[in-house]
């Protein structure tokens, strides 16, 4: 298989991230009654080696799951500890009312689940770009700083090269941010984007 993209379907990838993140926005939308807002701030092939050295420094608490169909691969949401802070206290809303009281076993349910629901929205997007179904594993917590996820995530896969899908969650009225990174096998993820039918003129 080539990691070769015809550059005729170059926008398909873009369109993905688009309408991954969107699909994320719209399930914290309904969560939050907010209007949230997600914005892809990059979308680029990168060497996994030099991975690190683009991402913000601090630590980050999220979800990391992982594809079951093509094109495989994994993909992070990642929160800044405070924003895990706010969406345990939205998550909880209706079943504490200290949020103070809640035990470390909840709040770390209660990201799994927010980080699930946000992955499952991306995914879903895909799936409707893709025309397929795309099964995901469930949410695996991970709390490290934003590099050491990353990076870590990154070299789960086979390739020296990552598709790096860079976007940013806003909630404006909780402020709550969250960030979401793509990592699919390339082979795959090239060979069916290279196959899609571009939109005829």
């Amino acid at each position: 298989m080539t990691l070769m993209v015809d550059i005729r379907k170059l926008s398909f990838i873009n369109e993905m991230a688009k309408v991954g993140t969107n699909g994320v926005a719209d399930n914290m939308s309904k969560l939050t009654g907010e209007n949230a807002q997600m914005e892809v701030t990059k979308t680029n092939f990168i060497d996994v080696d030099d991975i690190e050295s683009q991402l913000d420094s601090g630590k980050r608490v999220g979800v990391r799951v992982r594809l079951l169909d093509p094109p495989h691969g994994h993909i992070l949401i990642l929160f800044p500890e405070a924003s895990a802070k706010k969406i345990t206290a939205i998550m909880l809303r209706d079943v504490v009312d200290d949020i103070s009281d809640v035990s470390g076993k909840m709040a770390r349910s209660a990201v799994e689940e927010m980080g699930n629901m946000m992955a499952s929205g991306f995914i879903d997007g895909w799936a409707d770009v893709l025309g397929r179904a795309i099964d995901i594993t469930a949410p695996q917590l991970v709390y490290a700083q934003t590099g050491d996820i990353v990076t870590r995530t990154a070299n789960l896969g086979n390739d020296d090269l990552a598709l790096f899908f860079d976007s940013d969650l806003t909630v404006p009225s909780y402020q709550i941010e969250a960030e979401i990174y793509a990592f699919p096998e390339l082979a795959e993820f090239v060979e069916m984007v290279n196959n899609m039918e571009t939109p005829s003129t």
